[in-house]
């Protein structure tokens, strides 16, 4: 039975992330030694006072050399979180660099097949049909410029506001009366009319 979920795309573990995370790990490492030592300092601190109110001189003055020496171990351990740190930022920075890079190399590939797929023979070609298609157009619009008077251009204008303004030309009514159209008479009055005769004869 397959996995309902799916399993999870694994990812690649480079060189470079084993190196990050083991530097994280000495610098995690550091951090706890740093705060181990700093409590251990302020006891020290606290008790060298005491020390000294009990009258120990001696004892606190040791206590203190001792507190001296951790003190310079604290700042050597604090300039190495730095350097790690400094380190774990520097790997990083070169991991996005390389990306960076491989996206470039990949633009500029594409650059170059879309360069060759179309040539600098085609390129000057569609040039060349597109400054003849503006060339031809201008000269037609030329052409057309010079062949309407100034009575053409006034009638183009005045027919251009006619349609601007809605404006439409009706025909003229006829001033002649109409011809008079000969009255039929229905079609039934027609029939009586015709078969009155044959009516008459037979009631003589």
């Amino acid at each position: 039975m397959g996995n309902i979920f799916g399993r999870k795309k694994r990812t690649r573990v480079t060189e470079q992330d084993k190196a990050v995370l083991q530097l994280k790990q000495q610098r995690d490492k550091l951090k706890q030694y740093q705060k181990r030592i700093t409590t251990q300092l302020e006891k020290e601190r606290l008790l060298a006072k005491q020390l000294l109110k009990d009258g120990k001189k001696e004892k606190a003055l040791l206590l203190l050399k001792k507190k001296r020496y951790q003190d310079q171990l604290l700042e050597k351990t604090e300039n190495q979180i730095s350097n790690l740190e400094r380190m774990v930022q520097d790997i990083e920075f070169a991991q996005i660099e390389s990306k960076v890079f491989e996206g470039l190399k990949v633009g500029n590939d594409c650059l170059k097949k879309m360069h060759e797929a179309l040539s600098i023979e085609e390129v000057e070609r569609i040039m060349d049909e597109t400054q003849d298609a503006i060339e031809y157009q201008r000269q037609i619009d030329e052409m057309l410029a010079g062949s309407l008077t100034q009575e053409d251009e006034d009638a183009v204008l005045a027919e251009l506001e006619a349609i601007t303004q809605g404006e439409v030309e009706l025909p003229e009514v006829p001033s002649e009366p109409l011809p008079e159209v000969e009255e039929q008479e229905p079609e039934p009055e027609k029939e009586k009319k015709k078969n009155r005769p044959e009516r008459e004869m037979l009631a003589i």
